[in-house]
């Protein structure tokens, strides 16, 4: 009955130190702010702008807008990766670092080539001091064929 009663505490212990691990993960990477380092610092990657709508394109156009970033954290912000949603959309991003307080530009090409209709792509962003990707910037358009 002792063995069970441990066994019993023992893993509702490890239980619990876990989901609450897994809330405070999950409440940063909401935020969009990068874990903080042993010295207390973080990088946190800020869009000036969330969604860019291009409205109406022809089909097989290639598009292009570049998304302004702000490094709003407390030490250099590194973008590691950038995917999209598809392979028709090509984020592009600068390579070094960006200091607290200054500024970078995200490039996204988007080519409509067979496509139609209403298309939303996503970009999802992977940064230094973030355990995951989180959501980025958004591109919208209307594809009209000819």
């Amino acid at each position: 009955m002792k063995k069970l009663f441990c066994l019993l505490a023992c893993g509702s212990l490890l239980v619990a130190a876990c989901n609450n691990n897994a809330k405070n993960n999950t409440a940063a990477a909401a935020a969009g702010n990068g874990q903080k380092n042993e010295a207390g610092q973080s990088s946190a990657l800020t869009f000036e702008e969330k969604v860019h709508n291009f409205g109406e394109i022809t089909a097989g156009e290639k598009v292009e807008y570049s998304f302004k970033f702000t490094n709003t954290g407390t030490s250099p912000l590194l973008i590691e990766d950038a995917i999209s949603s598809c392979g028709c959309t090509v984020p592009e991003w600068p390579k070094e670092p960006i200091k607290p307080g200054q500024s970078g530009y995200m490039k996204v090409v988007f080519d409509s080539h067979g496509k139609s209709g209403y298309t939303e792509k996503e970009i999802s962003v992977k940064i230094n001091n973030n355990d995951g990707y989180v959501v980025g910037p958004k591109i919208q358009c209307n594809i009209i064929t000819k």
